[in-house]
């Protein structure tokens, strides 16, 4: 549900008043009833029927279900951040994990929360990526922003800027080429992904004049990942990789921090972009804007972004699932013999 005084429950309910979304998928919504009753009102979307239920084996196919995740009455004020809020978005992500990995769920897909209200001292959350990578035990795990026109990975996500040239290291980012490789390839069906690999200092560093980390770290880290296999390239200066449009021949960008890849993607794919969790056991995506207290409450959100997470989940869900049963049930491997073929002249 996300934070129920920003955008995500109005972008939620937009996205699947279309009764065609039925026949993609069994929508299920972690919410309670008074607040979903309360943005379809105000979306006067009056006629759009839910099925109630209260636990997930009850759902029921073909039809937009609502999970009830709590019944007491909540404060809800569109725009304005609460610890309430905060407390029942979490209380809905938690759920919606919780049966995820119990299998009843077969992907999760979650609408924008504030992080400033779900952390607390007995529970601190720097943000959906880290909490659900943690709670499943992930080994690895990375932020993928998908549009159409371009992927980007992160090798550090939600850290302070002051923060990331400590936490860049060549194990690191080859790790995180790697992991960027193997998902284009299991995720996306991308036989040889070509992978485009970012500096971290204006002008890449301008031959250690400006920085060293790409003399001492992220160019080593790619001549590796070339020596592994992996089509990776770089380092590029930001400013001009994406000025100059060369992202388009790549199928993606490892970017070093957060705003250096988020904020040339927003620039393309702000209301279409989908944010996806590499490396989890499951499938996890969400829109890739935020709570939009600005304009909460007015019923001027846009669901594309919404609606496309919902849609790549499910895609990504049945490639796994293509993937797991080729690979369960393999042909065998015949060689071809020469004898076959000699001819005589």
């Amino acid at each position: 549900m996300g934070d129920y005084n920003g955008i995500g429950v109005e972008v939620i309910l937009k996205a699947l008043s279309n009764p065609k979304i039925t026949e993609f998928c069994t929508p299920c919504i972690y919410a309670a009833p008074k607040v979903i009753a309360f943005y379809k009102k105000m979306l006067d979307l009056d006629e759009m029927n839910l099925h109630f239920v209260k636990s997930a084996d009850l759902v029921s196919a073909k039809k937009v279900n609502l999970i009830t995740c709590w019944e007491e009455e909540t404060t809800i004020e569109p725009g304005t951040p609460s610890e309430e809020a905060g407390e029942y978005a979490f209380k809905s992500l938690e759920k919606a994990v919780e049966d995820v990995k119990a299998g009843l769920m077969d992907v999760l897909v979650t609408a924008p929360l504030d992080k400033s209200t779900v952390n607390r001292a007995d529970r601190p959350f720097n943000g959906h990526t880290e909490y659900l990578a943690a709670s499943d035990q992930a080994a690895r795990h990375m932020m993928l922003l998908v549009c159409d026109e371009l992927r980007v990975g992160l090798v550090t996500g939600h850290v302070p800027l002051k923060e990331v040239s400590s936490k860049i290291s060549k194990e690191r980012i080859i790790e995180s080429i790697s992991m960027l490789n193997d998902t284009l390839r299991a995720d996306f069906g991308i036989t040889k992904p070509r992978i485009a690999v970012l500096g971290l200092n204006p002008h890449a560093g301008d031959n250690g004049l400006l920085g060293d980390e790409e003399k001492q770290f992220i160019l080593p880290a790619v001549k590796e990942a070339v020596e592994a296999g992996v089509y990776a390239f770089g380092p590029y200066p930001a400013d001009g990789f994406f000025g100059t449009e060369e992202f388009r021949k790549f199928d993606a960008v490892l970017a070093m921090y957060h705003d250096q890849g988020l904020v040339p993607f927003k620039l393309l794919g702000f209301e279409d972009g989908v944010n996806y969790t590499a490396g989890l056991t499951y499938v996890r995506t969400s829109p890739d804007h935020g709570t939009a207290y600005a304009i909460a409450g007015q019923g001027i959100a846009i669901e594309a972004s919404l609606r496309n997470a919902i849609y790549l989940a499910v895609d990504l869900h049945k490639r796994r699932k293509h993937m797991a049963e080729n690979s369960a049930k393999p042909l065998r491997f015949s060689p071809l013999r020469r004898e076959r073929f000699r001819m005589d002249f």
